[in-house]
């Protein structure tokens, strides 16, 4: 049997090339050398004055909050258009926004069809308050008492969508311009989702960005990163960002924390030592902290608490005590409060600083591994981890009064 193709009807000319639309680049991602360059080699502004001109547009977006070039207004009129016509500074789509009862606020950003992330402020933590920010959409290390840190990477957030969390909480707190005397975001925690170590480079723009005078100004020693221990990037951390660090530890020796952080199974506890005991600027003012989450029959022993002891001595620290939310499906229970209590005694006795602290915005699903939006529900590549309450452990008043 043979088939015979009428192809009478087909056109013979090919369809017509689709222009392909280059995407604008957001002026809030970059750092003040790196904005002088995107204006010299975009041909907006000429050599001569780009220097003054990034100044300019750096205060406005980062200090006054203004997200349309055209309320720019010591910029000339022409530059304004053609920045317009080449550049954004547009914020991305807040998808849902909660208030708790304690005050904690949460937002649900969609950077990108398909790229969201949350971000959570929490007043009274600090200097006054701080915001907890993602650095990636999803996460590698499947750390086995976490429910939100579950699903796999989708990808790195740019410094333009770690900022952007940063702007969206200043625009929703009234903080603008940055330097009111009253203001209430006074520290930023990297704590969010994903290892902010595997995207050092977006990280560390992103906090040169924060940090600066000239815009938002939160200093960098109010700036916390949180890693369960990439050890070959510790160095580069400190020496890139100057920003406080911050473990997240679990366990004293290596088969549990094999287990707690397969991450340590790569980078076990010796190598991981080592690598904080050497961290740049490690000192009594700039002590490291250690977050640990107490699970019931697992690591909340005396023996453990005198293991933690040992372990870290020596190093300038404080240790966070992060009482276990429970979830759906975990293999784990929150330690009694008397038991993390003894925990604490043990660690106080011997000269280290050991706060209890409770998750806030537990009424808005905010608290530490609890966090999962509706938009999870349809797509499984958006799961949160946020650790608020080891966020209010390492932001304690005393480190603040050493901070400002």
């Amino acid at each position: 049997m043979s088939v015979t193709l009428d192809l009478s009807r087909v056109s013979t000319d090919a369809a017509p090339a689709q222009p392909v639309t280059k995407p604008m680049i957001n002026l809030s991602g970059l750092t003040r050398p790196q904005l002088v360059a995107a204006l010299v080699e975009s041909g907006v502004v000429e050599h001569g004055k780009a220097k003054m001109r990034a100044t300019q547009i750096f205060r406005w977006m980062h200090h006054r909050g203004v997200t349309d070039f055209a309320n720019m207004s010591d910029v000339a009129k022409e530059t304004r258009a053609r920045l317009a016509e080449t550049f954004t500074i547009a914020r991305p789509e807040i998808v849902e926004r909660q208030v708790s009862k304690d005050g904690t606020r949460k937002w649900l950003i969609r950077m990108a069809p398909g790229i969201e992330v949350e971000s959570v402020y929490i007043p009274g933590v600090g200097r006054a308050g701080a915001l907890c920010v993602s650095s990636q959409v999803g996460c590698t290390l499947n750390c086995s008492f976490c429910h939100t840190g579950t699903q796999p990477l989708v990808r790195n957030l740019t410094a333009a969508e770690i900022v952007a969390q940063v702007q969206v909480a200043k625009d929703d707190l009234a903080e603008w311009p940055s330097d009111k005397e009253d203001r209430v975001l006074s520290n930023i925690v990297f704590m969010g989702m994903g290892e902010p170590l595997y995207n050092l480079g977006q990280v560390a723009d992103a906090i040169e960005i924060i940090s600066d005078n000239e815009g938002i100004g939160i200093s960098r020693r109010r700036i916390t990163v949180s890693t369960s221990g990439v050890v070959p990037m510790l160095e580069k951390l400190g020496d890139s960002t100057q920003a406080m660090l911050a473990i997240s530890l679990h366990a004293t020796n290596d088969a549990l924390r094999d287990v707690l952080v397969p991450l340590n199974k790569k980078y076990p506890i010796a190598e991981l030592m080592a690598g904080i005991r050497a961290y740049p600027g490690l000192s009594n003012a700039r002590r490291v902290t250690f977050e640990y989450v107490m699970l019931k029959g697992v690591n909340d022993s005396p023996d453990e608490a005198r293991a933690l002891v040992k372990l870290i001595k020596g190093i300038p620290a404080k240790i966070n005590l992060i009482p276990f939310n429970p979830w759906p499906g975990s293999d784990y229970q929150c330690s009694d409060w008397s038991t993390i209590e003894a925990f604490a005694a043990i660690l106080n006795k011997a000269g280290y600083s050991s706060p209890i602290r409770t998750p806030r915005g537990r009424d808005i699903l905010a608290a530490c591994g609890q966090l999962k939006s509706e938009s999870e529900k349809v797509r499984a590549s958006a799961l949160r981890k946020l650790s608020l309450a080891a966020m209010a452990g390492v932001l304690s008043e005393d480190d603040e009064d050493e901070a400002a």
